[in-house]
């Protein structure tokens, strides 16, 4: 059981990386990116692809991939979702959808629907030996760690710097914001800049850690959906609880059954809703 519950907390790990972008937009823009897991999968098959037509390694593949995905995220952001910003969401929903589809049937095409992993250089396969005949994997430890150096950049980045006071005035009132100098449309385009780092990161490691296929990414979209509700909406902290949660929950389920984990971190996203439906840590904090 011990050997469950380490797993499932590195689990968490992953999907607290796929989550912590949907996170950050929702918390400036109100805006829940549907294409959200889709540009996880394809973030992923742009570091395949890079590797195999350069033969750069993983690392060097990164450190091209996080620069170009901050600026495609920015340019995304101010030319294609900033125009459906306001009130009503279902202009974002319907444009992140369509977004969904047509990345879905470009890897398609670019790709077919054969799954395909990202070569680690053996870190895979390394593992650390514990007391009492236990063994972690290195690269889920390495995950967990960056996840939870994302989480306190992020929580750092809203609390004690000025970007971060201008994302939380965005997101209070982007009308009051705008009347006090602030560019909401440069704000909102830099905040989904940094969610897709985070986006980026993601995908690298969701291909070094397993094989990625074209249709993955609604489940992926699933996945930190069900972190950011069970966590709270807009709170980083409870993005990160929600993804131990969810990911310590499918873990038991697996071991139980092997056809069951999925199931089991569904009914604890449902149960969640029913008991606390605002999520654990509704708000963000210090």
């Amino acid at each position: 059981m011990i050997e469950v519950l380490l797993q499932g907390l590195l689990l968490g790990g992953l999907y607290c990386l796929f989550a912590l972008g949907l996170s950050l937009m929702f918390g400036v823009m109100r805006l829940t990116n549907t294409a959200h897991g889709d540009f996880v999968v394809l973030a992923a098959f742009g570091a395949i692809a890079a590797t195999a037509a350069l033969a750069w390694s993983p690392l060097g593949v990164a450190l091209v991939l996080l620069p170009l995905s901050f600026g495609f995220g920015y340019a995304v952001q101010r030319w294609v979702l900033n125009g459906t910003l306001g009130k009503d969401p279902l202009p974002s929903l319907v444009v992140t959808f369509g977004l969904s589809i047509v990345i879905q049937n470009a890897l398609l095409e670019l790709f077919s629907a054969d799954p395909r992993s990202l070569e680690s250089g053996g870190l895979n396969l390394q593992s650390v030996q514990l007391p009492g005949d236990l063994s972690l994997g290195v690269l889920p430890l390495v995950i967990f760690g960056l996840a939870v150096g994302c989480t306190v950049a992020l929580q750092q980045l809203f609390q004690r710097t000025a970007v971060g006071r201008a994302f939380r005035a965005v997101s209070d009132d982007r009308e009051i914001a705008e009347l006090m100098g602030l560019d909401a449309r440069k704000v909102c385009a830099l905040a989904t800049g940094i969610a897709f780092l985070v986006i980026a990161l993601a995908g690298l490691l969701q291909a070094t850690r397993t094989t990625v296929s074209p249709a993955d990414g609604p489940l992926l979209l699933l996945f930190a959906f069900e972190a950011v509700i069970i966590g709270g909406m807009g709170s980083f902290w409870g993005t990160f609880v929600g993804a131990m949660v969810l990911g310590l929950t499918q873990q038991i389920g697996f071991r139980i059954d092997p056809g069951w984990g999925i199931w089991f971190g569904h009914l604890m996203f449902l149960a969640v809703l029913l008991v606390r439906p605002q999520g654990l840590f509704p708000k963000t904090r210090g």
